[in-house]
């Protein structure tokens, strides 16, 4: 089992009847992944359910829904719950200004990605020009001798036709 994955739970995974081994789920928990309902987020951020639908209601941090409608935070929504409540309690700024710094904070993360994607284009496109000149480098034709200048002198040469 992968650190990754989860265990499936007791009695489960292990076999049916005949040796026959039971399907696993497979599924990777990422920080991406909504899982918490709205209690234990409040519990695991410190604030009041409350506080998590006032904030969902602004824009602040808005998790995932089940097909039911319900709430299902991420780890990363609990970061960043933590971080609304620090920037409100330590720093004093309000809701508002808040949600701006995230916007902002999503607009720069969607723009450094951009660039990430960008530069490996522009790396993928110099590595393919590099290979094609690498190729008409060799396609010359290796019986040419290549030219070198004459170094000029005062010398006269006359020449006259046989008759």
């Amino acid at each position: 089992m992968s650190p990754t994955t989860p265990p499936i739970g007791p009695g489960l995974g292990e076999g049916l009847p005949g040796g026959t081994p039971r399907p696993r789920a497979h599924y990777v928990l990422t920080e991406e992944t909504p899982v918490y309902v709205i209690s234990v987020a409040a519990e695991l951020s410190g604030l009041h359910p409350q506080t998590l639908r006032q904030y969902d209601r602004l824009g602040l941090v808005c998790p995932d829904r089940t097909a039911g409608r319900g709430r299902r935070y991420s780890a990363r929504d609990i970061q960043q719950l933590r971080e609304v409540q620090r920037l409100s309690q330590d720093e004093g700024i309000n809701l508002a200004g808040i949600k701006r710094i995230i916007e902002l904070e999503n607009q720069v993360a969607a723009l450094q990605a951009k660039a990430a994607e960008l530069v490996d284009a522009l790396e993928g496109a110099a590595a393919a020009l590099q290979q094609r000149e690498a190729a008409v480098h060799a396609s010359y034709r290796r019986d040419l001798v290549p030219y070198q200048q004459v170094q000029q002198s005062s010398a006269l040469v006359v020449w006259r036709p046989k008759r």
